[in-house]
């Protein structure tokens, strides 16, 4: 199978079509220039629809009068440009534009952000939310969000416990300190280095239990309501922040919640599918509620799992250009398969839910998805910044555009209570109707 553009990143940069001397006060600088003319060569080249040469142009117009005005400059002089024919001519236009903004109000604002604003005139002059302009702190924000950040800790997922207001592990992060020492899902931390956790938010509580590598944290431990007596200690280390959560509900079924579709999701949704086999699962929960998605590959590795062969998606680009993607013959041992949806499943999520929904190989249960059916592409900027361009829409196995309409589940389930947790049986109903659908399913199969 053909590999791909991932839905929220490419690597390669892109040159741009001319240079401009290094920067003087109030003028752009070589960079400067270059970002412009990439920003406006990329959105009149990869944007999934046809644009108006004259629309970009007078949205950075648009964009720096109010800018200006916003910043107390009266009547602001921008120059509003003319496109012509040429996509080059109307990039260095759009260069001559800023650069004279730059040249007259740069030493008061600042070159950079006079520059910032023209791209994000640009990326906002096509009405299409999803293509934005990302400054160098939102685009490290979003790499870490897809890809998961690292921290040292002990290797747990926690909240405060509703009745005794202590700290309950909810999760455990697989090959982790707190593994290695014995911690498991549904513990109670009494204390944590003496002190106790009753009271304290989450937020309180991660403080204390994060720490230098290497050091050791001590932990009094309630389990099934007996307190463990000694201490037990865990020692520190580096742990990246998984986007799979997965264990094993009663009767053998097995959970598998994703947070994200990132770079390292598939593999990790592998493992613990390997985990839950060995340890006897039966039936399957791929809980992707509240997962706004991630890489456009994920998508497909994550499906390929439970997909055994045929399509996964078909994506479209500019132009009708249509490219199928199929399942890659990774996947594990047919088993029913409930699959949780709510509004905000979307994007790679929806790929998801889709390819098993129209394969056959599980239930959608939930409340209807979010419905966005189009594919973004990251073009980092040489300083840090980037521009993220919608550059195709995609369609189900079926054929189906869900762009602003969602997926039915196959099964309706009302979202749980607003003080539910998602993912815990006692009050997640959502989760309970998944159970129940699988029980029945085991059933009817007399396994």
């Amino acid at each position: 199978m053909k590999r791909f553009v991932p839905v929220a990143l490419v690597c390669a940069l892109l040159v741009s079509a001319a240079r401009v001397p290094s920067a003087t006060a109030g003028s752009l600088s070589s960079v400067e220039s270059d970002e412009l003319q990439m920003s406006y060569s990329l959105l009149s080249s990869e944007f999934y629809k046809k644009t108006d040469p004259q629309v970009l142009l007078s949205g950075v117009h648009a964009r720096l009068v109010t800018y200006l005005e916003h910043n107390g400059i009266a009547a602001p002089s921008v120059p509003n440009p003319h496109a012509v024919d040429d996509p080059a001519s109307n990039a260095r236009e759009l260069d001559r534009e800023v650069g004279a903004v730059a040249s007259q109000y740069g030493t008061k604002f600042g070159t950079r952000n006079i520059t910032y604003e023209a791209i994000s005139g640009l990326m906002s002059s096509v009405n299409d939310k999803y293509t934005v302009f990302l400054s160098p702190k939102e685009y490290a924000a979003l790499n870490e969000g897809l890809d998961g950040g690292n921290f040292s800790g002990v290797g747990i997922a926690i909240r405060v416990d509703d009745d005794t207001k202590l700290l309950r592990v909810t999760d455990i992060i697989p090959a982790g300190p707190a593994e290695k020492a014995g911690l498991q899902a549904g513990d109670l931390i009494l204390t944590i280095d003496g002190r106790s956790t009753k009271g304290l938010s989450s937020d309180e509580d991660a403080r204390m239990l994060r720490g230098k590598e290497g050091t050791i944290v001590r932990l009094g431990i309630q389990r099934n309501g007996a307190s463990l007596g000694d201490l037990v200690s865990v020692t520190r280390a580096v742990i990246h922040q998984p986007s799979v959560y997965a264990r094993m509900l009663p009767n053998n079924i097995g959970y598998a919640r994703l947070t994200v579709f990132g770079a390292s999701t598939a593999q990790e949704l592998s493992a613990a599918l390997d985990r839950l086999e060995a340890q006897g699962a039966r039936a399957y929960v791929l809980d992707l509620r509240d997962n706004g998605g991630g890489y456009l590959n994920s998508a497909i590795d994550v499906s390929s799992k439970f997909v055994p062969s045929g399509p996964i998606v078909s994506v479209e680009a500019r132009g009708g250009n249509d490219t199928q993607y199929d399942a890659e013959n990774t996947a594990i041992p047919p088993k029913p398969l409930a699959v949780l949806v709510n509004g905000y499943t979307a994007s790679a999520s929806e790929i998801t839910s889709g390819a098993i929904q129209d394969n056959g190989v599980g239930e959608l249960i939930g409340t209807r998805t979010y419905g966005k059916g189009v594919v973004q592409t990251i073009h980092p900027l040489p300083d840090g910044s980037a521009v993220k361009i919608t550059s195709a829409r995609y369609l189900t196995p079926r054929g189906r555009d869900i762009n602003s309409v969602g997926i039915e589940p196959d099964i309706k389930a009302a979202d749980p209570a607003r003080n539910a947790r998602l993912g815990e049986l006692p009050s997640d109903t959502q989760l309970q109707a998944a159970v129940t659908y699988l029980q029945g399913r085991l059933a009817q199969l007399g396994t």
